[in-house]
């Protein structure tokens, strides 16, 4: 597998990025980087991180890095990720940034202290900080409970202070979307696995629409609907599909639509990616336009149950041949 890190490795260009990404021998992962200048989404270092650790650090290979950014991978840990040795040095004092370095989370115990200890790092008001929180519980329980990833999660996220917006990325190299989706759903193509997952109501466990107890099938809903809120860009990447939820028009006023079917959403969409063993989540999240968090899910939680009713609805209404 190949990687190239540019200057625009972002998910508004998510589909440039994807161009630079050759998964042909998936045992082996080379790095390279824009000869000049690194800027990239935390989501991509994490897509990094989980491809790394698939692959093991012997079967690593990293170009010299002649970019005068390229301390900004050693900063957010990479290369002891990756278990190799980092050009840099940084001191001890600059991790205490406004940003959450690449960190692995295979466990309930290490997702909840990785939240308890985030939010002191990217130096958020309470307010802004529990929908941040809110999140990454979902996407890493996400991972937890479907990906079979012995090596868990990859978790970073950066704070832009100019822009009062944070970027998080989520990644882990396990069965993929469609593996999780297709046993208890119809779903004929990896596209088609994502927009089931991103549906309200529809999770792998269960044929049943609303979920279980404890799995409702609204997470990944839940978190596309922020997104829209915040008038943000949303990415998820499994297998060969790409579904980016794109901003809203900013002439669009009041609170936005939330639409329980993906297909409906302004977005871009492709079943022809280069394949990804696994699935990766990338969110960026504007501050200034997001909502309380008790009033966001509550408006959230009353577009699932309509979407579920409508449904229901639906599904009854099917004419039935004997």
């Amino acid at each position: 597998m190949k990687i190239h890190l540019s200057f625009g490795d972002y998910l508004r260009n998510f589909e440039s990025f994807l161009q630079s990404f050759d998964p042909s021998e998936p045992d082996k992962l080379e790095i390279s980087t824009h000869d000049k200048w690194i800027s990239v989404h935390p989501v991509v270092l994490t897509m990094i991180a989980a491809l790394g650790h698939r692959v093991g650090p012997d079967n690593i290979k990293i170009d010299a890095i002649t970019a005068a950014s390229g301390h900004y991978l050693a900063r957010m840990r990479l290369f002891e990720v990756l278990k190799k040795d980092s050009p840099y040095t940084i001191a001890e004092h600059e991790s205490a940034g406004k940003f959450i370095p690449l960190t692995q989370i295979r466990t309930q115990e290490e997702q909840t202290k990785f939240i308890t200890e985030m939010i002191p790092l990217l130096h958020l008001e309470p307010t802004q900080a529990d929908a941040i929180k809110y999140m990454v519980g979902e996407l890493v329980r996400n991972v937890l409970e479907h990906s079979l990833s012995k090596d868990g999660a990859f978790v970073a996220a950066q704070y832009y202070p100019k822009a009062n917006m944070v970027r998080l990325g989520i990644c882990d190299a396990g069965v993929g979307i469609w593996k999780t989706i297709h046993h208890s759903w119809p779903a004929r193509t990896d596209i088609d696995a994502i927009k089931l997952a991103l549906t309200p109501g529809i999770t792998g466990t269960t044929k049943r629409e609303g979920g279980t107890e404890t799995n409702a099938g609204a997470g990944l809903f839940f978190i596309k609907s922020m997104a829209m809120v915040a008038r943000d860009y949303f990415v998820v990447y499994s297998g060969t599909a790409l579904y980016k939820l794109t901003k809203r028009d900013k002439r669009t006023k009041g609170f936005p639509r939330l639409r329980a079917n993906p297909s409906n959403d302004r977005h871009a969409e492709t079943n022809s990616a280069p394949n990804f063993p696994g699935t990766l989540v990338g969110i960026d999240i504007s501050l200034d336009q997001t909502l309380e968090l008790t009033t966001l899910l509550s408006v959230i939680r009353n577009a699932y149950t309509e979407a579920l009713k409508e449904r229901k609805k639906i599904k009854y209404k099917r004419p039935r041949f004997m």
